[in-house]
């Protein structure tokens, strides 16, 4: 354990022998986080995830630092099919700990294998657009897109417990346990998942004793009072007469055939309507399930059109890239047009070295440097020609600027005059002084520097080393 004030290994006492912090609270706290994290490794080797869950949280509310509760608990996620909030760990593990941690080898996991995560992201897009069909009411729809979650993600937990709890809804008991204990199968101490359970198979163990020979309610009549009823009705029947016991007999058949027409009203309704209406039920359920199947194949025709246009407009972008290079500003045709421009100048009028430099001038070093072996030889011959005078020129009308304390055209005509003639140390020094005249000290020390490495042993040496040592100082 080390001192949260200074990095030092602590020892058994409760303040730090480096600095003398007092750590007593911070040992126990690091201690009990310690210990919580232990608790939530414990919980995730028997699989009791949402166990393991809540004591690594608890641990990471002590110490958010806890490199390996993070990693631990993304993997926990990672096995509920929760991989958004598992990545969100391991991102945060990573930043903790930039080197040797295994978070990098999780992240590389689901970064590396790019289907895959698609995947995942349908999955969850799919069941929050099961949350919504709930919200609005339209079960059976959210039924099958939880059936899509799950056949993308079979671990996801939420996802059984919801399509479990729609079952339960519907009173489809076998199904709703067949979803339960699936998630308790990743999960074995959910509460959500074990309350959902007892409720279930206490409805199945009622249905299984009422189904038993001799089950339900059992009648019982008094002996005296049925056989007194039977003596009453004989009585009844000896002394009606002839007529009364015809109306007696018509009412009974038609109280019968009342009776068969309710029965039979009442089967059609308990059994006909009912299976019409599932009949009814399942061919919706077709069709929306044939919609969903080609609404989902449009919307991946969709991204995936969306991805061609997307590498589509990127290698746009890099052929206008490369177009700059040739046609831009700076770019090579450029380049070479002003090289044309310059030789033909030449050619014309040997004595016109000013244009032919203007020309020249348009030719940027960058783009000098990415051009062919031919063009730097041509180039470099015509500056050979001509760099000499052309410097010389520049080396007068930047002297004058100098001496007229113009040190902006002074600096610019100068380093021309340097770049055509680099044996033109004068230039070079001039230089040097009109940067330190325009107060530019560190452009100064650095021109100053290169006379004395260039020029050695000469008396512009050694004025620029006593101005180095001055700008030094100052």
């Amino acid at each position: 354990m080390i001192c949260y004030n200074c990095g030092a290994t602590l020892t058994h006492n409760d303040f730090c022998t480096n600095c003398g912090a007092d750590v007593a609270r911070y040992k126990k706290i690091v201690s009990t986080a310690n210990l919580l994290y232990n608790e939530g490794l414990d919980k995730a080797r028997v699989r009791d995830l949402s166990g393991a869950i809540e004591s690594l949280r608890q641990c990471l509310k002590l110490d958010k630092s806890n490199v390996d509760a993070r990693n631990l608990l993304g993997l926990v996620y990672f096995e509920i099919g929760e991989y958004v909030l598992a990545l969100n760990e391991w991102v945060i593990s990573k930043n903790l700990r930039p080197s040797k941690n295994i978070a990098d080898d999780y992240i590389s996991l689901l970064q590396d294998n790019p289907n895959k995560l698609d995947v995942y992201s349908q999955a969850v897009k799919k069941f929050n657009q099961a949350l919504s069909y709930c919200y609005q009411g339209s079960l059976d729809l959210a039924v099958i897109q939880l059936k899509k979650v799950l056949s993308l993600n079979p671990k996801y937990v939420q996802a059984h417990q919801l399509l479990a709890l729609l079952y339960i809804n519907d009173e489809q008991w076998e199904d709703a346990r067949r979803e339960l204990n699936r998630a308790q199968k990743i999960d074995v101490g959910n509460t959500i998942t074990l309350r959902y359970l007892a409720e279930t198979q206490n409805i199945l163990d009622m249905d299984d004793d009422a189904g038993y020979p001799g089950g339900g309610i059992e009648l019982k009549g008094k002996r005296g009072a049925s056989e007194g009823g039977r003596l009453k009705k004989d009585a009844v029947d000896s002394y009606s007469s002839p007529v009364l016991r015809k109306e007696t007999k018509t009412a009974t058949t038609v109280l019968n055939v009342a009776i068969g027409i309710m029965i039979g009203i009442a089967v059609a309704y308990l059994l006909i309507l009912p299976a019409r209406i599932s009949a009814a039920r399942e061919g919706v359920d077709e069709n929306l399930k044939a919609a969903g199947e080609q609404l989902d194949a449009k919307t991946a025709q969709i991204t995936s059109l969306e991805q061609d246009l997307k590498i589509a407009n990127t290698q746009a972008d890099k052929l206008k890239e490369e177009l700059e290079v040739y046609i831009g500003e700076n770019g090579t045709m450029t380049a070479m047009d002003s090289l044309l421009s310059a030789v033909n100048s030449y050619l014309d009028n040997p004595e016109d070295m000013q244009t032919v430099a203007e020309y020249l001038d348009q030719i940027d070093e960058a783009t000098l440097e990415s051009t062919s072996e031919s063009f730097t030889t041509v180039y470099n011959l015509l500056l050979s020609k001509i760099g000499t005078d052309v410097s010389a020129g520049y080396y007068d009308s930047g002297m004058k600027a100098y001496q007229s304390e113009m040190y902006e055209d002074a600096i610019k005509d100068l380093t021309k005059a340097y770049s055509y003639d680099n044996s033109n140390g004068d230039a070079l020094y001039n230089l040097g002084n009109a940067y330190r005249k325009s107060g530019d000290i560190v452009n100064a020390i650095d021109t100053y520097n290169k006379v004395i490495e260039e020029f050695p042993d000469t008396e512009m040496a050694t004025r620029s080393q006593q101005y180095v040592n001055e700008l030094n100082v100052d």
